[in-house]
This record gives C-alpha cells, sequence and structure tokens, in this order.
C-alpha cells in the first residue's frame, strides 16, 4: 500500500503541477484538502484488503498531489528568487515535523481505536490545512515589487511603485514546456531524485526500524532513532541555504558524503553492541536527507525558472515516486532472498553515487540566475 501510494503520488505530480501553471491553483488546492481529508476519513470504514488500497494508495495521494508540493514548490519558487534554497528548504522542514505525527496517531489509537483515530486525524488536516490555503495561499505575487529577493537595482519592498510583470519574463525565463521536456538536464534531475531521495532514502526509511530489531535492539530503540532521523531531517531543510552559498553542486556532494557514510556505518554492524553508532547514523542520514531536496528542488529552479516550473516540479516528483515505490520494495526482496541488508545498503550507496554524478553533469552552477 505504501509503495502504490509513492507510485500514484508520483504519477499523478506532473499532472498537478502542470495544470497549477495553467489553471487557478487555489482551488486546486482547496480540492485536494478536502479529497484528503475524506479519503482519510474513508479509512475508517474499510472492511476489506481493497478497501485500503483504493482508500490509502490511490485517493489519498491524488488529494496530496493537488494540495502538497507539486503546487507549494513551485509557489515558493515565483516569491522567492535569490535565496530559494533557504525558502525552500524552510518550506520542506514541515514533512520533517511530520515525524511526529506517528506519535500523534499511536496517541490516538491508544485511546480512541483506529477506525476513530483515521476521523480524528482526517479532521486536523481539513480544520488546519483548509484556512491556511483559502485565506494566505498566493501562487504568485501580483507584482515584481512583491518578490523576495537580492537582486542589485531591484526594489525589495511591496509597497513601492513598480510596474506590474512576472519576474520569470525576463531572460532568465527558461523555453516552451515542449523544449523542457526535450532538454537532457530535466530527465537528469528526475533520475538524480529517483535515485537518491526515491529509491535509495526511502529504502533506509521503510526498513530501518526491521533493520535495528533484526540487530537485536529493542523496538522502542528503533522507534527513538527513527524519531531522531526526524529531528535532523528537519534541521538539514533548515540548512538549505548552504546551497545558496557553496553552490548546488557542493552542497550537493556534502549530503552525498554524509549518506554514504550512514550506509557504511549500518554495514559495519553486526549486533546491538554500539547503540552509539546508531545515534551517528541517525544525524548523518536525516541530515543529508533533509539537505537534499532543497539542494536538488533549488538546483532545478535555477535552470527553469519560468512559468513551467510546476511541470518540472511535477516531473521530480515523479521520479521519486517511481524510486520509492522500487527502493522499499527491492529492500524487502533482498533480505527476505538473502536473509540480510547488506546487498540492498551496497545498492544504496551505488544509487547515490549515480545521483551525484548524475546531478553534476545537470549542472544547474550554469545556469544563468541573479546574484
Amino acid at each position: 500500500m505504501f509503495a502504490l501510494s509513492v507510485l500514484v503520488y508520483g504519477l499523478l505530480a506532473p499532472i498537478s503541477g502542470s495544470l497549477a501553471d495553467h489553471w487557478k491553483p487555489k482551488p486546486m488546492m482547496a480540492m485536494g484538502v478536502l479529497m484528503l481529508g475524506l479519503s482519510t476519513a474513508g479509512c475508517a470504514l474499510a472492511n476489506e484488503l481493497w478497501h485500503f488500497y483504493l482508500l490509502f494508495g490511490v485517493l489519498m495521494p491524488l488529494g496530496a498531489a493537488f494540495s502538497g508540493a507539486p503546487i507549494l514548490i513551485p509557489a515558493i519558487n515565483n516569491w522567492f528568487v535569490g535565496k530559494r534554497g533557504m525558502a525552500i528548504g524552510t518550506a520542506i522542514a514541515g514533512s520533517g515535523l511530520s515525524f511526529f505525527m506517528v506519535t500523534y496517531a499511536e496517541f490516538l489509537i491508544s485511546i480512541l481505536g483506529w477506525r476513530l483515530a483515521f476521523v480524528v486525524i482526517a479532521s486536523s488536516v481539513v480544520g488546519i490545512v483548509m484556512p491556511l490555503v483559502l485565506v494566505f495561499f498566493r501562487y504568485r505575487p501580483k507584482s515584481q515589487a512583491q518578490i523576495t529577493h537580492d537582486i542589485e537595482g531591484i526594489p525589495k519592498k511591496s509597497n513601492e511603485s513598480v510596474k506590474a510583470v512576472n519576474v520569470t519574463d525576463n531572460h532568465y525565463s527558461s523555453s516552451s514546456g515542449i523544449l523542457i521536456l526535450k532538454n537532457y538536464r530535466l530527465w537528469l534531475l528526475m533520475l538524480t531524485y529517483l535515485l537518491y531521495d526515491g529509491f535509495a532514502n526511502y529504502l533506509i526509511v521503510a526498513h530501518q526500524v526491521i533493520f535495528f530489531v533484526d540487530l537485536g535492539y529493542s523496538s522502542i530503540f528503533a522507534a527513538s532513532v527513527a524519531g531522531l532521523i526526524g529531528v535532523f531531517f528537519t534541521i538539514g531543510t533548515l540548512f538549505g541555504f548552504v546551497s545558496d552559498l557553496l553552490g548546488r553542486e557542493k552542497a550537493f556532494t556534502l549530503a552525498t558524503v554524509l549518506s554514504v557514510t550512514s550506509l557504511f556505518i549500518l554495514l559495519l554492524q553486526n549486533d546491538a553492541s554500539n547503540p552509539w553508532a546508531m545515534y551517528i547514523f541517525a544525524s548523518c542520514f536525516g541530515f543529508a536527507m533533509g539537505l537534499i531536496s532543497p539542494t536538488i528542488i533549488a538546483g532545478s529552479a535555477d535552470l527553469f525558472p519560468g512559468k513551467h516550473f510546476g511541470m518540472v516540479t511535477g516531473f521530480l516528483l515523479m521520479g521519486f515516486g517511481l524510486g520509492g515505490a522500487i527502493g522499499p520494495w527491492f529492500g524487502g526482496y533482498i533480505f527476505d532472498t538473502t536473509g540480510s541488508y547488506s546487498i540492498a545498503f551496497i545498492g544504496c550507496i551505488f544509487a547515490y553515487c549515480l545521483a551525484y554524478v548524475s546531478f553534476w553533469i545537470a549542472a544547474p552552477r550554469k545556469a544563468k540566475i541573479p546574484k
């Protein structure tokens, strides 16, 4: 169900991202939130396994695709230019904080049972997110003067009188949607997201608790390590500004080194005698996982900053969805076949390295962006 959910989300992302470029994003967001809430609440009525496949595996990612990253990330790109890495990283930090929703869900289940827990979670989502969308969400500024940037010579105050233009209409604007689809850099960036965040990271996220328990650690310890990953993921996203300071490729290099280091730590473990090593793993892996998303997305925005960035974001997330569907399945298959995760973790290391090469060939550093 998890793999199906990620796959459906990835396949729908280019559609929702493209529609946001050409339609009204706010109504799309509102409908997406409503769909997410209704499908979540609907799980409370499920009595057959296929009910969950439909609700959790298909309808929930449909709502998420039309209310989440495929629309929010292009919106951030529309509002911020000079500090994209920091802006995107700050926004993505919310997904790191969502790790703590697991605790909220477990608490609700313990006092209400799983059926009513689904209803309360659905009510929480709609009750909190819908007002935020309706009251505050703006897909793009009405004028260039509202855009937050650090371009010399362009006003930064929103109340200054400036001719209303779209910042993506200048000479930094990318080409038509068809030409973007023919650009090899788009497919390299999609491959990067597929290998790094989708395949490798989600393989580890999906199997880490089982791996720790298999080594001999308690389930409570394994859960605490998973929670620590969420903490460092949030910290990593807030360090998205590193890609603004060092450049996208150098920030990607830092994340890759940390990810590979975390995998070598896991490969060296044979029993539960080194709990301190698990905390080092969690800090390296979580921080790198948090840093990589704003780096890839900001690099993509550097290369394709125009009005079709919603479509670009959608294809990036499609790569993530495909990798996120394959990675956890691959890790489980390897463990069931060999009784060990070693081959799966080595595969993750190769995926990180291939993603690294792919990102450097895509070369966001060669984009003509304002300094």
